[in-house]
């Protein structure tokens, strides 16, 4: 059975920062990625790692949010420094098998994600 879990969503001020965690079980994957969900709004890329450790941010986060993973415990994480109120969202981990290229496989914008976890709430606010 496959299990994406999350963790570590809370309501924090401007500036703050947070980190996330996704435990990952039950699924041979070569890519994993936060995403974020307003209401209303489509869900977005944040941030994706494959199992190289080739990492890929969407714009609005780089310099500001860390994807890593620590593959001994099966978890991913999301390191969010200098949160602003638009970074409010549902935050989703999700893993998927990637599209091979050559020896490698691409993980970022476009690449289908198989699997989610229910989401964590990040709220930014004074």
């Amino acid at each position: 059975e496959v299990q994406l879990v999350e963790s570590g969503g809370d309501s924090v001020q401007p500036g703050g920062s947070l980190r996330l965690s996704c435990t990952a079980s039950g699924y041979n994957y070569n890519c994993l990625g936060w995403f974020r969900q307003d209401p209303g709004k489509e869900r977005v890329g944040v941030a994706t790692i494959a199992s190289d450790g080739r990492t890929v941010y969407a714009d609005f986060v780089k310099g500001r949010f860390t994807i890593s993973k620590d593959n001994s415990k099966n978890t991913l994480y999301l390191q969010m420094d200098s949160l602003e109120p638009e970074d409010t969202a549902l935050y989703y981990c999700a893993a998927g098998l990637g599209v091979p290229a050559g020896s490698k496989h691409l993980c970022g914008k476009g690449v289908k994600y198989d699997y989610w976890g229910q989401g964590t709430q990040v709220t930014v606010s004074t």
